[in-house]
């Protein structure tokens, strides 16, 4: 059974290159969103398994944390697994302190360190 992905705020390019990744290693439906409130709508009308989120979101370069921190802060979808999509160390820090769990980079694409990582969300 596939395993929906919610990603938020990439650019169309970086849209194909995560679903590309993600599809050669694992059964996923992906849906895209673009800002705060188009993703908290979605994450409101249906379940994800995963939400990955830019750490600036494309449309208005505004900070990926902020969603990050929005999703966790109701109740009715706070629980879900989030990783933030950052090549800096000190974005994925806060990421986590912030309430996700570790992300990646777009530099660490089936890097098998960060397939692991997925897997314990996506298998």
């Amino acid at each position: 059974m596939s395993k929906k992905v919610l990603n938020v705020g990439q650019c169309g390019f970086d849209n194909h290159s995560i679903a590309a990744f993600l599809g050669r290693h694992f059964d996923v439906e992906i849906r895209n969103t673009n800002l705060a409130a188009d993703t908290l709508a979605a994450l409101g009308q249906e379940s994800f398994d995963l939400v990955l989120i830019n750490r600036k979101l494309d449309q208005d370069y505004s900070d990926g944390i902020d969603v990050l921190r929005s999703i966790r802060a109701d109740e009715s979808f706070g629980d879900v697994p989030v990783m933030l999509v950052s090549n800096y160390a000190d974005a994925q820090a806060a990421a986590v302190e912030a309430g996700a769990i570790q992300g990646f980079g777009k530099n660490e694409y089936d890097q098998p360190a960060i397939v692991d990582r997925l897997a314990q969300v996506l298998c």
